[in-house]
């Protein structure tokens, strides 16, 4: 177990993870809560299940997000919510972005949906953040001593 808590002293990870966390927060906020101008549970799980992941999934995907961005904000079991996004992420690419090719699509239009590339950006963060832990003020390092 000293491995999910070891992490790297280093503030460049630091504001990665926050800043990865924040993002993943909002948007698992949107999901569970409805918060910013999201569907809340009910609505997201619908869309989920809709595009044919089973329920269980569909919960996982939501809060794997919401508390997972928590998580990462706190530099607290780190490696774990980072892991956590990543399986998000690479669902979604799956499910969702890989048919609409690399780019975002700045003009939507019937049919039409972003690529990937935010994905793998986000992806590349929470590999950093799975390798290198949490950084220099995380939660991580003070359970780790």
């Amino acid at each position: 177990m000293e491995w999910l808590f070891a992490t790297t002293p280093s503030w460049a990870i630091t504001v990665v993870r926050v800043v990865l966390g924040v993002i993943f927060f909002a948007h698992g906020a949107q999901k569970v809560l409805g918060w910013f101008g999201g569907y809340g549970l009910k609505g997201t799980t619908r869309f989920l299940t809709s595009i044919g992941l089973p329920l269980p999934v569909a919960y996982a995907v939501c809060f794997f997000e919401f508390l997972g961005g928590i998580g990462l904000i706190l530099g607290l079991l780190t490696r774990l919510a980072a892991l956590a996004v990543i399986i998000v992420m690479i669902g979604a690419i799956a499910k969702v972005h890989a048919k609409n090719g690399f780019f975002l699509n700045w003009e939507l239009g019937p049919g039409k949906g972003h690529g990937y590339e935010v994905n793998l950006a986000l992806i590349a963060m929470a590999l950093a953040c799975l390798l290198a832990g949490g950084g220099s003020v995380a939660l991580d390092a003070v359970l780790g001593r």
